[in-house]
């Protein structure tokens, strides 16, 4: 969710409907190239990821600087042939032919809870594929079946291993999902630097100062400074830029990722990434394939309230589990509409006038 001191100031923003929203971007990317149900499975996970707040992963940051600019350039391939190129009964590797991330990541994690259907649990790799969007779209895809869902994706190299200077690393993010019975789903979807790119993108537009430990210059001094240029920053893994703040777990984590999705699909690692070429991972695993579905999920409910039940640490005042204010910030979207910086909004509107449609919002 949207760190509350990168929320946007209330006269910086409009409140857009997530149906307008869905239906600008769905058209923009139908004018661009992509097949109707293609631009709307896209348009689909770039909202989703508004309405939960995953402001970095959705519309405001993403169509401007990611997916129009290579639609036009035709670094992203409109007509994929997407193809299984291995196969065993609970594993696969997809190669997706260049295609748009979310037409292709669907398609493998629909793959990957086929094969768990049938064998109880189903991994599914893919190469030549692009930038998904909000890794917790795949993993969530998983819930409603009652199974366990995973997902992993490289990215173009912005983050120092721990120790060094210079980029050799993605944010690789990982996200799991796990059903539940009452309370809301657990969802954990985190990059394995510090910071996602995408905030400290968001930062520089606020100008707010950045925490530390989030990004460092080039000659690897920690820096604050959300407008150092891509050029002259990097990212620092999670824990930070020292082994004793737990730098290398977020560097071990990152290495992981590049070797579930890019070693084992082929894809190449994080310094193969060109903001396209990316690697993904995907799993899925049937929960009553270790037990009933049903039993399983009321304890994640109880082991949920516990969680939540913990006593308060001075200078908080609730202890949250991971996917729960996702979940709240979704339901206070559906209700009262997207938050959109009012520069997105000028973007979309010049966009759609070139395109030749009225946008709506």
């Amino acid at each position: 969710m949207t760190m509350s001191w990168l929320k946007m100031k209330a006269e910086e923003a409009e409140y857009v409907d997530h149906r307008a929203l869905h239906a600008v971007i769905s058209r923009a990317f139908q004018k661009l190239g992509l097949p109707p149900g293609e631009a709307d499975l896209s348009a689909e996970v770039l909202v989703l990821a508004d309405l939960r707040g995953v402001d970095s992963h959705g519309v405001q940051n993403s169509v401007r600087n990611i997916y129009v600019p290579q639609l036009r350039s035709g670094k992203i391939n409109v007509s994929p042939n997407m193809r299984v190129v291995h196969e065993t009964p609970s594993t696969a590797t997809v190669d997706g032919h260049n295609g748009m991330g979310m037409v292709v990541g669907r398609y493998a994690m629909n793959l990957a809870m086929e094969k768990a259907r049938q064998v109880g649990c189903g991994f599914v790799s893919v190469r030549n594929s692009n930038h998904y969007g909000m890794a917790g779209y795949y993993a969530m895809m998983a819930l409603p079946h009652d199974m366990i869902g995973m997902s992993l994706t490289t990215a173009r190299s912005s983050v120092v291993p721990l120790g060094g200077r210079e980029p050799r690393l993605g944010t690789n993010p990982i996200a799991v999902a796990v059903p539940t019975m009452d309370e809301p789903p657990f969802v954990f979807d985190v990059a394995t630097s510090t910071v996602a790119a995408q905030k400290v993108a968001i930062a520089s537009i606020s100008g707010r100062e950045l925490p530390d430990g989030w990004i460092a210059d080039r000659e690897g001094r920690p820096s604050n400074d959300p407008k150092l240029p891509r050029d002259q920053r990097v990212l620092l893994p999670l824990g930070g830029g020292t082994r004793e703040g737990g730098g290398h777990k977020g560097y071990g984590l990152a290495v992981i990722v590049d070797v579930f999705s890019g070693m084992l699909s082929g894809a190449g690692w994080s310094m193969d990434v060109e903001g396209y070429n990316c690697g993904h991972f995907f799993g899925a695993w049937r929960v009553d394939a270790f037990r009933p579905a049903d039993e399983f999920k009321r304890d994640m409910d109880r082991m949920i309230r516990d969680l939540r039940a913990t006593p308060l640490a001075a200078g908080f005042d609730r202890v949250y589990v991971a996917g729960e204010p996702d979940h709240e910030m979704e339901q206070e979207r559906r209700a009262h509409g997207i938050p959109i910086h009012k520069d997105v909004l000028t973007y979309l509107r010049k966009l759609a006038g070139e395109l030749g449609f009225e946008p709506g919002i």
